[in-house]
Protein backbone atom coordinates (compact mmCIF):
# COMPACT_ATOMS: atom_id res chain seq x y z
CA UNK A 1 0.00 0.00 0.00
CA UNK A 2 1.57 3.30 -1.13
CA UNK A 3 0.68 6.95 -0.66
CA UNK A 4 2.20 9.91 -2.44
CA UNK A 5 1.48 13.54 -1.71
CA UNK A 6 2.54 17.02 -0.69
CA UNK A 7 3.67 17.66 2.87
CA UNK A 8 1.79 19.81 5.36
CA UNK A 9 4.20 20.24 8.30
CA UNK A 10 3.27 20.64 11.95
CA UNK A 11 5.30 20.53 15.17
CA UNK A 12 5.28 18.55 18.40
CA UNK A 13 2.26 17.90 20.64
CA UNK A 14 -0.44 18.55 18.05
CA UNK A 15 -3.45 17.72 20.19
CA UNK A 16 -6.92 16.62 19.18
CA UNK A 17 -8.28 20.13 19.88
CA UNK A 18 -5.92 21.45 17.20
CA UNK A 19 -6.90 18.71 14.76
CA UNK A 20 -10.63 19.34 15.30
CA UNK A 21 -11.69 22.02 17.81
CA UNK A 22 -14.12 20.87 20.51
CA UNK A 23 -16.83 23.29 19.36
CA UNK A 24 -17.37 21.07 16.28
CA UNK A 25 -17.81 17.80 18.18
CA UNK A 26 -21.59 18.02 17.97
CA UNK A 27 -21.40 16.27 14.58
CA UNK A 28 -19.94 13.04 13.30
CA UNK A 29 -20.46 14.01 9.65
CA UNK A 30 -17.03 13.56 8.08
CA UNK A 31 -17.39 16.46 5.61
CA UNK A 32 -18.53 18.87 8.33
CA UNK A 33 -15.50 17.86 10.41
CA UNK A 34 -13.17 18.17 7.41
CA UNK A 35 -14.22 21.79 6.89
CA UNK A 36 -12.73 22.66 10.30
CA UNK A 37 -9.72 20.35 10.32
CA UNK A 38 -6.56 22.05 11.68
CA UNK A 39 -8.25 25.46 11.64
CA UNK A 40 -6.72 26.40 15.00
CA UNK A 41 -3.25 26.53 13.44
CA UNK A 42 -4.19 27.13 9.80
CA UNK A 43 -7.73 28.46 9.24
CA UNK A 44 -7.47 27.81 5.48
CA UNK A 45 -6.07 24.26 5.79
CA UNK A 46 -9.26 22.58 4.58
CA UNK A 47 -9.33 24.78 1.46
CA UNK A 48 -5.62 24.33 0.67
CA UNK A 49 -5.18 20.59 1.12
CA UNK A 50 -5.55 18.31 -1.89
CA UNK A 51 -6.73 14.71 -1.68
CA UNK A 52 -3.70 12.51 -1.13
CA UNK A 53 -1.60 15.08 0.73
CA UNK A 54 0.39 13.96 3.75
CA UNK A 55 0.55 15.53 7.21
CA UNK A 56 3.99 15.41 8.81
CA UNK A 57 4.50 16.24 12.48
CA UNK A 58 6.84 15.94 15.42
CA UNK A 59 6.43 14.01 18.64
CA UNK A 60 3.18 13.03 20.35
CA UNK A 61 0.82 13.75 17.44
CA UNK A 62 -2.83 13.38 18.47
CA UNK A 63 -2.34 13.87 22.20
CA UNK A 64 -5.22 15.12 24.32
CA UNK A 65 -8.67 13.64 24.35
CA UNK A 66 -9.66 10.25 23.01
CA UNK A 67 -12.06 11.61 20.38
CA UNK A 68 -12.39 9.60 17.18
CA UNK A 69 -13.35 12.85 15.44
CA UNK A 70 -9.67 13.78 15.01
CA UNK A 71 -8.56 10.99 12.63
CA UNK A 72 -11.97 11.13 10.96
CA UNK A 73 -11.54 14.87 10.24
CA UNK A 74 -8.06 14.33 8.79
CA UNK A 75 -9.21 11.47 6.58
CA UNK A 76 -12.29 13.36 5.36
CA UNK A 77 -10.16 16.43 4.60
CA UNK A 78 -8.21 14.31 2.13
CA UNK A 79 -5.13 13.46 4.19
CA UNK A 80 -3.77 10.19 2.77
CA UNK A 81 -1.38 9.49 5.63
CA UNK A 82 0.21 11.05 8.71
CA UNK A 83 3.95 10.66 9.27
CA UNK A 84 5.23 11.70 12.68
CA UNK A 85 8.10 11.18 15.09
CA UNK A 86 5.59 9.55 17.44
CA UNK A 87 1.85 9.34 18.12
CA UNK A 88 -0.20 9.52 21.27
CA UNK A 89 -1.29 5.99 22.11
CA UNK A 90 -5.06 6.51 21.87
CA UNK A 91 -4.75 8.48 18.60
CA UNK A 92 -2.63 5.66 17.19
CA UNK A 93 -5.43 3.15 17.81
CA UNK A 94 -8.23 5.52 16.74
CA UNK A 95 -6.46 6.30 13.46
CA UNK A 96 -6.39 2.65 12.43
CA UNK A 97 -9.95 2.15 13.67
CA UNK A 98 -11.05 5.02 11.39
CA UNK A 99 -8.94 3.77 8.46
CA UNK A 100 -6.37 6.58 8.55
CA UNK A 101 -2.84 5.35 7.79
CA UNK A 102 -0.18 6.61 10.18
CA UNK A 103 3.56 5.95 10.17
CA UNK A 104 6.18 6.57 12.83
CA UNK A 105 9.38 7.72 11.16
CA UNK A 106 11.34 10.26 13.23
CA UNK A 107 14.04 10.97 10.61
CA UNK A 108 11.56 11.61 7.78
CA UNK A 109 9.44 13.80 10.06
CA UNK A 110 12.49 15.82 11.09
CA UNK A 111 13.81 16.43 7.59
CA UNK A 112 10.56 16.94 5.64
CA UNK A 113 9.62 20.50 4.79
CA UNK A 114 6.23 21.93 3.97
CA UNK A 115 5.58 21.42 0.27
CA UNK A 116 8.00 18.48 -0.16
CA UNK A 117 6.63 15.45 -1.95
CA UNK A 118 6.63 12.21 0.06
CA UNK A 119 5.94 8.64 -0.86
CA UNK A 120 4.99 6.29 1.95
CA UNK A 121 5.15 2.54 1.34
CA UNK A 122 3.51 0.61 4.17
CA UNK A 123 4.40 -2.77 2.68
CA UNK A 124 8.13 -1.99 2.59
CA UNK A 125 8.18 0.23 5.68
CA UNK A 126 9.74 3.12 3.76
CA UNK A 127 9.19 6.84 3.57
CA UNK A 128 10.77 8.54 0.58
CA UNK A 129 11.20 12.29 0.37
CA UNK A 130 11.12 12.68 -3.40
CA UNK A 131 12.01 16.38 -3.15
CA UNK A 132 15.17 15.76 -1.14
CA UNK A 133 15.99 12.41 -2.77
CA UNK A 134 16.18 10.63 0.61
CA UNK A 135 14.71 7.39 1.95
CA UNK A 136 13.95 6.51 5.56
CA UNK A 137 13.14 3.24 7.27
CA UNK A 138 9.81 3.52 9.12
CA UNK A 139 8.37 1.47 11.93
CA UNK A 140 6.54 -1.35 10.10
CA UNK A 141 2.74 -1.33 10.01
CA UNK A 142 1.56 -4.88 10.75
CA UNK A 143 -0.41 -6.65 8.01
CA UNK A 144 -3.61 -6.83 10.07
CA UNK A 145 -3.52 -3.06 10.61
CA UNK A 146 -2.99 -2.50 6.89
CA UNK A 147 -6.07 -4.67 6.35
CA UNK A 148 -8.04 -2.31 8.61
CA UNK A 149 -6.92 0.61 6.43
CA UNK A 150 -7.87 -1.20 3.20
CA UNK A 151 -11.30 -1.98 4.65
CA UNK A 152 -11.89 1.67 5.59
CA UNK A 153 -11.46 1.15 9.32
CA UNK A 154 -12.67 -1.23 12.01
CA UNK A 155 -16.38 -1.00 11.18
CA UNK A 156 -15.73 -1.68 7.49
CA UNK A 157 -13.43 -4.54 8.45
CA UNK A 158 -16.09 -6.13 10.66
CA UNK A 159 -18.76 -5.70 7.98
CA UNK A 160 -16.45 -7.37 5.46
CA UNK A 161 -15.78 -10.28 7.81
CA UNK A 162 -19.52 -10.72 8.36
CA UNK A 163 -20.12 -10.69 4.60
CA UNK A 164 -22.11 -7.43 4.68
CA UNK A 165 -19.87 -5.56 2.25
Amino acid sequence: MKFRGRVWKFGDDVDTDIIIPARYLNTTDPQALAAHCMEGVDPAFSQKISPGDIVVAGRNFGCGSSREHAPLALKAAGVACVVAKSFARIFFRNAFNMGLPIVECPEAAEEAREGDELEVDLDEGLVRNLTLGRSYRARPVPAFMQELIRDGGLMGHIAKKLGRR
